[in-house]
């Protein structure tokens, strides 16, 4: 049985929280700060995190977990799930570690979804699945089920949610996509203006494997478009 853990200062949301993903068949702990989480957490880690930004009198509180966690494990699958969902607290949870970031508001089906992503992610990256058909485009190359993108044979370290981005651009090269478009295709809920900063991210990525780097184009006043280059 996977096992989930929240850490979230609100009782009421943590307890409900709780009881949908226990009656989904995961075994949940929870815990109101911190302290209390990272004295369970020495003992045995969790399948999957999800940790709020502010915990009781820390205010970053849970950035510091993701940073303590991701220490103990860099491949422990890590959600914010909080009311923070500016453009500055997205890019932090993301340098801390975080795999992804979803805001309160979001409706449950959304975090059900990132869950099982992240899950099978994990599964896969255990298992991997080397007859699965890639997609590829150019010096790009993406397997959808193990959620792993190379370029140029070489394996780019993506977030759940930039791994989404890619995959949409990816799928149909040289065809704009709008910010709402990759929005709902990463499921996300925040500001619009984050998928720029999600961009950015992406080509830093990539440009780290080759400085050449000029696949992911921008289409002022539209969106974005995946060129095929050799």
């Amino acid at each position: 049985m996977t096992r989930i853990a929240i850490v979230e200062d609100e009782d009421a949301l943590r307890e409900n929280y709780a009881e949908k993903l226990t009656k989904l068949g995961y075994q949940v702990s929870s815990y109101n700060n911190r302290r209390s989480a990272e004295e369970a957490f020495s003992v045995q880690l969790p399948d999957l995190a999800i940790i709020d930004i502010g915990l009781e009198d820390e205010i970053d509180g849970g950035f510091d977990l993701c940073q303590w966690l991701r220490a103990k494990s860099d491949k422990l699958p890590i959600i914010f799930l909080t009311a923070r969902d500016d453009e500055f607290d997205l890019t932090t949870g993301f340098a801390k570690g975080g795999n992804d970031y979803l805001s309160k508001s979001a409706p449950f089906h959304q975090l059900r979804l990132r869950i099982q992503s992240l899950i099978s992610l994990a599964q896969a990256n255990q298992q991997p699945d080397v007859t699965e058909q890639a997609i590829e485009a150019g010096l790009v190359s993406i397997k959808e089920g193990q959620k792993l993108v190379t370029y140029n044979s070489q394996e780019i370290d993506l977030t759940l949610t930039e791994f989404w981005i890619v995959l949409a651009l990816v799928r149909r090269p040289g065809q704009v996509k709008s910010r709402d478009q990759l929005m709902e295709a990463a499921n996300l809920t925040v500001d619009p203006n984050s998928i720029n900063s999600h961009i950015k991210r992406i080509r830093k990525k990539f440009s780290g494997i080759d400085s050449d780097f000029d696949s992911l184009k921008t289409v002022h006043g539209m969106g974005y478009r995946w060129v095929v280059t050799e």
